[in-house]
This record gives C-alpha cells, structure tokens and sequence, in this order.
C-alpha cells in the first residue's frame, strides 16, 4: 500500500507524570487527549509499522494517559498500548522484514507510538501474527490480558492451593483467568461492587463472588477465608479493600499488585504479619514476565490464540468506537460494566 506521509491520533496533551493522582475513572478525554495530524513515524532496524484496524482500552491505558502509570508520556506522541492490524512496513532486520502484510496483535512497549493512532510504530519482538480464526476483537486484546492470565494463573498453579483471590473480579482479565481456573479445578474467590454480576461470575466458574459494598463484606470476606484458605491474592485494586482480604488471609499468603484502580492509601493492618506469618507483597508486570519467561512466551501466546478460535475465551465488548467519536463517546463507553472498548481509526 502506499504509506501517507501523516495520519489521525489521539495525542498526549501531558508530559512526564501527573503532580496531582485522580482515581481511575476516565471522567474527559479533553484534559488528557486532543484529535490531530502527525507525521506517520519510521519504523527503526528492529521495528515494524502497522496500519491499526483496531486499538484497545485498558485501565494502564487510561492510568497513563492520566500520568499515573509506571512509563512517563511523551506530549504529542499517540496514547494506546495495544493493537491490531496488518504490518506495511520494517525495518532493515530480516525478522521484521517477515513479518510484512501479516495481520498481528501488538503492544507498543516503550516505542512511545501509541495504537490510538491510523499507523502504530512496534518492536517486531511485540508482534503476535495472528490465527486466521482469531476474530480482530480478540486480537485488539490479545496481549496485555490474554498473557496476564496465563502468567498468573500459572503462579496460581504453582502454589499447589487450589483457592485463589482477585479484586475487581468483572473484568475481562477476571474472566479468563475464572475460565482457566474451573477447566481445572481451582476455586477462584472474587470481588466485585454490584449485586447482578454476581451470578454471571459463578456460571463462569467463581466459587464465591463477594460484593465489597455489602454492609457484611468483611464477616463473609472471614467466613469464606477460614473455609477455603487461600495462598494467592491477585490484585488490581490495592486501597482499603485489598488491606481487608490480605489481613484475612492464612500464614504464607502472597499479595501480587498488578493496578491501583482504588487511589486512596493502602494501609498494612498489622505488619506483623509480614514477620509471624511469613506473608509476602510483590508486583506483577506484563512487559517484564514477557522478558524474563521466554521459553513460556511463546506456548502461552499459542494457547491464548487457541482459546480465542475455539470458543474458550471470548472478548465481552462494550462498544467499538468510531475515531471521529472518541473524543465524546470513550469516557461513558468505559463506564459500563463487564466489558472491553475498542477505537476504530
């Protein structure tokens, strides 16, 4: 195809990180992002570039646009970590150069060229080509929770317990890993703040879903600890409700932080527990397992397409966004519960 030499993005308006941390609801783009023309970047040695047909919206997505992500902005480049579309063009390496005209699933990393864009610039080493029975919903998401899934539940899996914990439990990252979970017998405790998605969860697969607005929340959260025990906390809340369930888990618990959707502080109840407990807090980050775990990369990247073609899995979209309407219609699409939204450039 011939390349244009500019293109349409949603570009940064900040710069760096934010001075001032807001919660993780996207109330505006307009304080974040601005519509605009920019010059179609060049793709480096190890680089490809991709005509997006479809970008993805995460919660890191709208944490770093805000500035409250661990990976500075830089003002004027395009917004967006993940992607689909067809490769049109490399660079001077012979693995990019393979990879032109496949359609791929991508991530952006650090390229600071992001997927809210017609064109996306990605390190070839970011690229998933895709299965021709991978719909472009699933491929848009194919990466950030797809992979996030696999990666923890693995850590689950390891742990040898077969009840595990996970805040913010009606996310799509939730559901695959609940998916993952009942194929073999592990007992996913989750939370989640309405009443309906209760029973959706548990037809999936939860064994307990706990509504952490219910004025019994914590003498159930007890109940439910005591009975199944769990080792493994996976968390992409943090804040008071993540305080709760780690000082109700048993002796060798392991809280894995992965987001901050609640911004409010997050407060040890008895540290002691770190010491006489032998209880443990760490962090979970995509772009790092995918780095240290390569001899995994590749059979997870396979499975998660997979389950993509045969049903397993399925991404639950809200809307698909036309890019002349982003600007207005993003803010509200994301506040609707249980589902993903996609930008169309």
């Amino acid at each position: 195809m011939t390349i244009p030499s500019e293109m349409k993005a949603l570009l940064l308006v900040g710069d760096g990180y934010t001075k001032t941390p807001s919660g993780s609801a996207l109330e505006a783009m307009e304080p974040y992002l601005e519509p605009g023309s920019i010059a179609v970047p060049v793709p480096g040695p190890s680089q490809v570039l991709i005509k997006v047909s479809l970008a993805s919206i995460n919660p890191s997505d709208v944490a770093f646009i805000k500035g409250q992500y661990g990976q500075p902005r830089a003002k004027g480049r395009p917004a967006g970590f993940e992607g689909v579309g067809t490769v049109v063009a490399s660079g001077d390496e012979p693995y990019p150069q393979s990879l032109v005209g496949k359609r791929v699933a991508f991530a952006t990393g650090l390229s600071n060229w992001g997927s809210w864009a017609e064109f996306a610039v990605a390190e070839a080493a970011a690229c998933i080509p895709l299965l021709d029975t991978v719909r472009d919903e699933d491929g848009a998401a194919m990466i950030v929770n797809p992979l996030t899934a696999i990666a923890m539940f693995d850590i689950v899996k390891q742990e040898g317990e077969k009840a595990f914990v996970m805040t913010a439990g009606a996310s799509q990252l939730c559901k695959l890993i609940i998916g993952l979970a009942s194929e073999e017998g592990f007992r996913p405790i989750v939370t989640v703040r309405r009443d309906e998605q209760i029973e959706l969860l548990k037809e999936i697969g939860a064994a307990h879903v706990l509504n952490e607005k219910a004025p019994d929340f914590e003498a159930t959260l007890r109940e439910v600890m005591k009975a199944e025990q769990p080792r493994i906390f996976l968390d992409a809340v943090t804040g008071p409700l993540a305080s709760a369930i780690f000082n109700a888990m048993p002796k060798r618990a392991r809280w894995i932080i992965y987001g901050r959707l609640d911004p409010e502080a997050t407060v040890i109840r008895e540290p002691g527990q770190l010491i006489f407990q032998h209880k443990h807090i760490e962090g979970f980050w995509l772009s790092e397992w995918m780095r240290q775990s390569k001899e995994r990369r590749g059979p997870a990247i396979l499975e998660a397409q997979q389950r993509f073609s045969d049903g397993r899995w399925a991404t639950d979209v809200t809307a698909v966004v036309p890019f002349a309407e982003a600007m207005t219609r993003v803010p509200a699409e994301l506040a609707k519960p249980n589902g993903k939204v996609f930008i169309r450039p």
